[in-house]
């Protein structure tokens, strides 16, 4: 069956999509090197999707990335970020795999700037 006809994407679209990746690996590599373990990259649901899933000593975080141009602004993308979404797909996340669904979990956010290090927020919302 061919794919589906889907309108052509603009160079900035692609560009922001590959830059997406770039940010989520990072992002993937600074948790390893936390000694956390990525369970999942880009989990998508019907509710939406989790950058990234890991865990590190029974903890379960997940974890959502963002980068921008500049660090200063963190706390405006910090308060814009949409976190029912977020938690109803970790809900969904945790329906399907119900041998973790006792486990503790938190909220987590990554914020990539260039030229700075990573700075890891976590616990950086509630799910209530």
């Amino acid at each position: 069956m061919p794919p589906s006809p889907s309108k052509p994407k603009s160079k900035a679209r692609i560009e922001a999509y590959r830059g997406g990746h770039r940010g989520e690996a990072l992002a993937a590599w600074y948790l390893r090197l936390k000694l956390y373990r990525i369970i999942a990259r880009r989990y998508k649901t019907p509710v939406g999707e989790i950058d990234l899933i890991a865990t590190r000593f029974g903890t379960l975080a997940f974890v959502e990335v963002k980068a921008r141009s500049k660090a200063e602004t963190e706390a405006m993308t910090l308060e814009g970020i949409n976190q029912s979404r977020i938690s109803r797909a970790a809900q969904y996340w945790l329906a399907r795999h119900p041998r973790r669904s006792e486990t503790q979990f938190r909220f987590d956010v990554i914020f990539l700037a260039r030229g700075r290090w990573p700075r890891h927020i976590s616990n950086a919302f509630d799910a209530s």
